[in-house]
């Protein structure tokens, strides 16, 4: 009987020790001092674009509209694992971007603020290879995914969405529109959907494969939220992704600091592409 009481109690010092260890937020990455952010360029707002797709980039940029060629975004995560009916576990991440080519993302979840898993996922020449503690994820399935996500992730930069030749955008009704973005020889497509009274984006929903061995495509949920001003531009601080088998969000990424036109090469193929903020 004593046994058994010993057992039940170190249970549930475990599980108040791993409850603790959830609400401890990590420290953020930060980024390279060599970093600066370079000059930005614009052009102006073209014609002929829909309705709500012209109105949500009047508000977000005006007529001028700022040309970006690269992007580094760091911040804190939240993550549910696994996705479906898993613990939330605290994260810290940094995104790399070459715009409209290649990505790198790197994620830590953490608990007790501490790393107990790393993500190395890299998106170089439309291949991916994602490094996993229980593997590595790649072929044509994850590549799929991936330039998904390269344009999806455009929403913290979406003037890509205009300068790109490649990417073009189709009318549906007052309140959604559809964005075709670049995928090998085709197109995939992405439908917008902008909020009635604001004006600003409210989901972009997209048909992705979920793990390398899918055999169909799931849709694919991405919502921007907490829209506010920052250096004059309308900029969405949170981004939230949903499978929609899944009902509700399993990453939540909150940026906490962006810089645009600097030198990613290296740190698209660097080891960790950010240091620690102490």
């Amino acid at each position: 009987m004593k046994t058994l009481f010993v057992i039940i109690l170190v249970l549930v010092l475990i599980i108040i020790g791993i409850f603790i260890g959830l609400q401890v937020p990590p420290h953020s990455f930060v980024m390279e001092s060599s970093q600066h952010e370079g000059v930005i360029d614009t052009v102006q707002l073209p014609e002929g674009l829909p309705q709500p797709v012209e109105k949500f980039y009047q508000l977000v940029y005006g007529d001028s509209i700022p040309v970006i060629e690269s992007a580094v975004i760091s911040g804190s995560a939240t993550m549910r694992l696994p996705s479906k009916g898993g613990i939330k576990f605290p994260g810290r991440f940094i995104f790399v971007h070459d715009v409209g080519k290649d990505y790198r993302h790197y994620i830590e979840v953490t608990l007790f603020g501490l790393p107990i898993m790393k993500v190395n996922e890299y998106f170089l020449d439309g291949k991916s290879r994602m490094e996993l503690p229980v593997g590595v994820s790649e072929g044509a399935k994850v590549d799929q995914g991936a330039n998904l996500a390269l344009w999806a992730e455009a929403i913290w930069f979406p003037s890509v969405w205009l300068t790109d030749p490649q990417v073009h955008w189709e009318p549906i009704d007052e309140n959604s529109a559809h964005l075709f973005v670049p995928f090998e020889d085709d197109e995939e497509r992405i439908l917008v959907t902008f909020n009635p009274e604001t004006g600003l984006i409210d989901e972009m929903q997209s048909m992705r494969y979920k793990e390398a061995d899918s055999e169909k495509k799931t849709k694919w949920i991405n919502q921007p939220q907490s829209w506010q001003m920052i250096d004059g531009y309308y900029f969405p601080l949170i981004g939230a992704i949903t499978w929609e088998d899944e009902g509700s969000p399993w990453a939540v990424f909150t940026v906490e600091d962006i810089l645009y036109n600097t030198d990613v090469q290296d740190a698209l193929i660097s080891d960790q592409p950010g240091s620690i903020e102490e």
